[in-house]
């Protein structure tokens, strides 16, 4: 094949995880790939924390845990806590977790319990309960179990698990850019360039033809990637590709953040991330190897960056002098994410508020995606291969908002008009309305989500977790189930199986 080339424009780590898949994608195909990195950006790193998809993309790279996740000050994830979310009585904090194959002796249990719980009966509900990493995350051990003789593909070291457990992580988001940089360049070949785009040259069919560097450099490509974050360089400020804002349901835009120290002589971390609801918003917590992450994810609608900032400090007991920073955040999507030969990645292309640290798992899919129909040689059925890339792609940010838009309409506070607006909420897909009548309505959600594919971002663990921990149950009742289905007890056995499992899993130590 005759040579080809990828300019990817943009830093940090979207653009660092596309050139590593590009890389190793087409490693034995004449394919020169360039990422231009303007020096003076800084990295946006809100959130530093994964969902479980993430551990595949390391994987396909054969990026060990011992190699990364030390340079990254990383930690282990088992789920999301969420604090003060619900005015329920019984339902003030939930845990939503990530799944084991141990979870299989509970998990339809507990769903059967919601069921009955939406027919009346007084179980228990509660998703801490019934699944091991809800356990592993209270008692502060870690999701995997190392076998300390062995050397692993995958994790630090080889672990002789006796169950799956799917996890995530917490990380540095600027030092994960850098060691996907550094990995892309010394193992894969890629081309570094730190210099500014000044102008941007297109050809008469639309297409890009080059980009000019403040550097004196024009550099043409048969593909470009915009991965310039929210100003959208190439996709939308040279072809001119729509956005979509999701500010009519989601409402916040805007964050301030601040790192912590750990408290005095800690010793061990709990892998969660902790959600707290605060008057406009919500409040991170990420336990990294080196500092806690911390942010406060408002509407500037409703509160100003003082406020916010005040009401944060005033959370975290921070003395005066200490630094944070404010950050913007453009909520919505592109119309489309393949135009031309112009693929946006990362926030170019869209961003989800990070309540459940979707952002990194949208970039991976989006470009595994592409990777899965892109052509060199394009034709007739290449455009229709962009066209379905663009539906799915946006069929993913739909579903993630979705679920996101379910925390804040499910919400029973009344503490302010944010989120009294919020629970009053009309504007919601239809998929959404469907699913929120299947559970009132006392129906199967499991099948539901299952016939109508709205399980492949969020499954059905995901959606009973969040519904069940809010306490949102109907106040009538359609059935009358055979009483002989029902265990009281059922929340005590779990709690002790789970119990005597965790037992085999060491701490989350800090620097172990």
């Amino acid at each position: 094949m005759q040579q080809k080339k990828v300019v990817i424009v943009g830093g940090g780590t979207a653009a660092w995880m596309t050139a590593n898949l590009f890389a190793h994608k087409w490693q034995k195909l004449n394919v020169e790939i360039t990422v231009i990195e303007a020096p003076d950006i800084a990295t946006i790193g809100v959130g530093e924390g994964s969902t479980p998809y993430l551990r595949s993309f390391f994987k396909q790279l054969g990026i060990k845990e011992s190699d990364w996740m030390p340079a990254c000050n990383a930690t282990y994830k088992c789920g999301i806590k969420f604090v003060n979310w619900s005015s329920r009585p019984g339902f003030s904090s939930y845990f939503h977790p990530f799944n084991s194959d141990a979870d299989s002796a509970y998990n339809r249990k507990f769903e059967h319990n919601t069921w009955l719980k939406r027919q009346g009966y007084d179980v228990d509900v509660q998703p801490d309960d019934f699944y091991m990493m809800a356990a592993l995350a209270k008692q502060q051990k870690l999701p995997i179990k190392f076998n300390k003789s062995a050397s692993d593909s995958e994790g630090i070291n080889a672990y002789d698990n006796p169950h799956h457990n799917i996890y995530a992580y917490h990380f540095d988001s600027a030092l994960l850019g850098q060691y996907l940089k550094q990995h892309a360049q010394t193992q894969l070949q890629v081309n570094y360039c730190s210099a500014k785009i000044i102008d941007i040259k297109q050809q008469t069919n639309g297409d890009i033809k080059s980009v000019f560097t403040d550097t004196q450099q024009e550099l043409s490509a048969d593909l470009f990637v915009d991965c310039t974050g929210f100003s959208s360089l190439l996709i939308q400020k040279s072809l001119n590709v729509p956005f979509i804002s999701f500010a009519n349901n989601l409402f916040n835009d805007s964050a301030v953040a601040v790192s912590t120290p750990h408290s005095h002589n800690a010793a061990s971390y709990t892998p969660q991330t902790v959600s707290t609801a605060m008057s406009c918003g919500w409040r991170w917590q990420i336990p990294l190897q080196s500092r806690n992450g911390n942010g406060y994810v408002y509407s500037s609608t409703y509160q100003s960056s003082e406020s916010a900032e005040q009401e944060l400090r005033q959370s975290l007991k921070l003395t005066d002098d200490t630094e944070v920073k404010h950050l913007k955040m453009r909520v919505g999507r592109l119309d489309k994410h393949w135009q031309n030969n112009c693929l946006a990645i990362g926030l170019s292309q869209g961003f989800i508020e990070p309540l459940e640290a979707t952002a990194l798992h949208l970039v991976q899919d989006s470009i595994e995606r592409f990777l899965d129909v892109y052509d060199f040689n394009p034709n007739l059925e290449q455009e229709e291969q962009r066209d379905h890339f663009n539906e799915l792609t946006n069929y993913g940010f739909e579903r993630v908002r979705d679920y996101i838009v379910l925390h804040y309409i499910m919400n029973s506070k009344d503490q302010s008009a944010y989120w009294q607006n919020g629970a009053q909420l009309k504007d919601i897909s239809t998929e959404l309305a469907h699913l929120l009548g299947v559970w009132f309505n006392g129906q199967d959600l499991r099948e539901e989500l299952a016939i109508l594919n709205l399980d492949q971002y969020y499954g059905s663990t995901s959606w009973h977790a969040l519904l069940a921990g809010y306490g949102v149950f109907p106040d009538s009742y359609k059935g009358e189930p055979d009483k002989r289905t029902i265990n009281f007890t059922l929340a005590d056995e779990a709690r002790q199986y789970y119990a005597r499992l965790t037992e085999q899993y060491p701490p989350a130590k800090i620097n172990p």
